[in-house]
């Protein structure tokens, strides 16, 4: 193994400060987390409950214009999966800078703020990019690329092994570098300033590197459905990302990151069969594949299965949801497999 792959023991001890479970959460804990969860739940009800009401009681999801509202609550998902990932980031960097560390969260909380505006940037620059490229490609063939780039974006976000290194590696290396800067920090103004710009890059790139995915992914839904829908799905992922962020960073509580990262996991995994399925069908209307058709199978598979679940009769969109969930479930027996093996070796190591 090289020398610079992070050893199971540092990945561990990186993780389990923020992902650690309270053993007995208190009764102000168990009101927050239903209260969130109720709000939650209220709010996919209205949504529903809007579109029921606004298509009088019996929505046609193959009418122009529809299927808003599950694609808003997907945007409200991932963005909500990343903002999790980065304050889970920030979070370790800052678990020992209390209130006589403050001129060290300082550089972080600016830098993490430059990062967002970096985002906003890099919205503006990738709209700029793709409209410009809408005058010499078609709009099918801009929507089977853009829609393929979200796919595979969704797979990394997806890959519990890729995840499992980035939680211990990416926050280890984040918190080895904040400790060597601070460590190295003199009295002379120059490893000073140093310090500050070093700590400040690590709070960009905590969160410019969620961003960064989440400005890639959008781009598929803005082709598709108008930048109106996305900004609701955005609105929505970051209305619940900022409660968490409250409740961690202003109100310093223990929050069960492990269960939240899982259940949006899960919810992530079904968006995944639903887009790359949509996917698929349009590359196929963009003929960048063929369609065989499964003739026993289209009774099962009516019109408003491929606009709602991506599911659609054929041999190529079926192979790639399939693909797809062999991708993300294989990589999590793999993480699975590799983590036992790992311990097996430390344990035989050991005197």
């Amino acid at each position: 193994m090289s020398s610079h792959a992070p050893s199971l023991a540092s990945m561990k001890s990186a993780i389990d400060p923020v992902l650690e479970v309270p053993a007995a959460p208190s009764k102000a804990r168990k009101v927050t987390v239903r209260l969130l969860l109720g709000l939650a739940a209220l709010l996919i009800v209205g949504v529903l409950t809007w579109q029921g009401v606004t298509a009088h009681g019996s929505p046609d999801p193959t009418a122009q214009g529809t299927g808003r509202a599950s694609a808003i609550l997907d945007i409200g998902v991932l963005v909500f999966r990343e903002g999790l990932e980065c304050i889970l980031v920030l979070s370790a960097i800052m678990a020992n800078m209390g209130a006589g560390k403050a001129e060290f969260r300082r550089p972080i909380i600016i830098g993490s703020s430059t990062g967002a505006v970096a985002t906003i940037i890099t919205w503006f620059v990738a709209v700029g990019i793709l409209s410009d490229l809408s005058g010499n490609v078609s709009a099918l063939n801009l929507q089977a690329g853009t829609g393929l780039l979200a796919v595979v974006v969704l797979l990394v976000v997806m890959n519990w092994f890729f995840h499992k290194m980035y939680w211990g590696g990416w926050i280890s290396l984040h918190n080895r570098k904040k400790r060597e800067l601070i460590s190295e920090a003199k009295e002379t103004d120059g490893s000073r300033a140093r310090m500050l710009w070093g700590l400040g890059l690590v709070g960009f790139s905590s969160f410019y590197r969620e961003g960064f995915e989440v400005v890639l992914f959008l781009q598929s839904y803005r082709l598709k459905m108008g930048t109106g829908m996305v900004m609701a799905g955005l609105a929505l992922g970051l209305f619940f990302t900022a409660i968490v962020a409250v409740l961690n960073f202003i109100a310093h509580r223990k929050l069960p990151y492990r269960k939240m990262l899982v259940l949006t996991g899960v919810l992530l995994g079904f968006v995944l069969l639903v887009m790359v399925g949509e996917q698929v069908n349009e590359m196929q209307l963009a003929n960048w594949l063929g369609s065989h058709d499964i003739g026993w199978l289209k009774p099962f598979a009516p019109d408003w299965a491929g606009v709602w679940f991506g599911f659609y009769p054929n041999w190529e969109g079926l192979v790639g949801q399939g693909l797809a969930f062999i991708i993300v479930v294989g990589s999590y027996f793999l993480q699975r497999r590799l983590s036992r093996t790992g311990e097996d070796e430390l344990s035989e190591l050991a005197p």
